[in-house]
């Protein structure tokens, strides 16, 4: 496995401020594509970043008493988009939170991205709760909802955006 200088970066609205700040990341692994029932291509291993990605959040939750979060179709639409444009310019950066805030109707939106971490378990382990104020978002007990997509690039690193959510 080569090894990138890995990047994380964290942002949040809360009580309409954006919050980003920045910190270090890690690798990838080559992915087979399949069709999803929607008729798009996705990868099976970012399928399987993504899902293993969401399950180690929800073990992190609750080894400290907070609440699983939910899956939700909208967060998940800004999430593979994200996810998408980072893999296609090799790097990160975080999307309009408040076009997230409205259109999926939530109070609350919050945003990890982070790329070149070898799996899903990884980037949630090693890479956001290694760093106080991404940590911070994946505990936040104001969330409800949160979904996590990831692509891999050109570059053969693969680039995670984690979005969480609370309804109004």
């Amino acid at each position: 496995m080569k090894l990138a200088r890995p990047t994380t970066l964290l942002a949040g609205i809360l009580a309409g401020q954006l919050v980003l700040l920045s910190a270090p990341v890690a690798l990838a692994s080559p992915a087979s594509a399949v069709v999803t029932p929607s008729g798009t291509s996705v990868s099976a291993a970012a399928s399987s970043y993504g899902e293993s990605a969401f399950d180690a959040t929800n073990q992190q939750r609750e080894k400290r008493d907070r609440r699983a979060l939910g899956k939700n179709t909208c967060l998940r639409k800004y999430a593979v988009r994200q996810a998408r444009k980072m893999a296609n310019r090799q790097d990160i950066w975080h999307q309009d939170l408040g076009k997230i805030l409205d259109d999926c109707r939530l109070s609350w939106v919050g945003e990890n991205v982070a790329a070149g971490f070898p799996s899903g378990r990884a980037v949630v382990n090693d890479g956001w709760m290694g760093s106080p104020d991404h940590r911070e978002n994946l505990l936040a007990k104001k969330f409800r909802l949160m979904t996590v997509a990831a692509r891999k690039g050109d570059d053969g690193r693969w680039y995670a955006a984690q979005v969480f959510g609370k309804r109004a």
